[in-house]
């Protein structure tokens, strides 16, 4: 059975095709050293993105773009991704990429600097999905701020929720499982959310915002 699911997944990351835009933020992305979203997850996003009419969005890290362009693929023509990255050679990347999908630049908004310091800053209730995709440890407080965002109705999307297979084992403790496991405890448990996780990628965390 083990070895039909591992199939089984492998299928199913293949299922939707990345075309070649796509391809080469995935080469921009492995020359800058940061870890994309899966092909399951990205065609996921795209889904959620599409269902959730997301004119509004907001993606903590931004890696190369992959993420943002299966994020905009799903969105509604009108729709803005506000995407927000530590790093600024990185958000060079996701901009060629965005350029090469042929996107216009009225439609993503590019914030440098700590996640942190920049979604305080946002508005309460404005956005339609929230996708968080960054540093680990601060998972936590992202989840609370993106839910802060949403507005009911929303989608939060958390990536790496299945931390490379260790967030199932209850022997595995080392400091990042710990808070992947924690933070979908705490979204399990959220009154405000309706959760659900998803084995694409390394993991989907997804919750509407009721």
């Amino acid at each position: 059975m083990a070895t039909d699911k591992a199939a089984s997944w492998v299928y199913a990351e293949g299922f939707v095709p990345e075309d070649d835009t796509l391809l080469r933020a995935r080469d921009r992305a492995g020359q800058l050293g940061c870890t994309p979203v899966a092909p399951g997850t990205g065609a996921t996003l795209t889904v959620l993105a599409a269902a959730a009419r997301a004119r509004a969005v907001v993606e903590i890290g931004t890696g190369a773009g992959v993420s943002g362009l299966h994020l905009l693929r799903g969105m509604p023509g009108d729709g803005v991704l506000t995407t927000i990255d530590v790093e600024v050679e990185h958000q060079r990347a996701a901009k060629t990429a965005f350029a090469e999908e042929g996107v216009r630049p009225a439609r993503t908004r590019t914030i440098s600097g700590r996640a942190l310091d920049v979604l305080p800053r946002l508005t309460d209730g404005a956005y339609d999905l929230v996708l968080v995709d960054a540093d680990i440890e601060n998972y936590p407080a992202y989840v609370e701020q993106a839910v802060r965002l949403l507005r009911p109705g929303g989608v939060l999307a958390v990536d790496d929720a299945l931390w490379h297979d260790r967030v199932a084992d209850p022997a595995r403790r080392d400091e990042a499982t710990t808070i992947v496991r924690e933070t979908g405890r705490r979204v399990r448990e959220d009154e405000r959310l309706l959760p659900a996780l998803l084995p694409v990628g390394d993991g989907l965390l997804v919750a509407v915002h009721r």
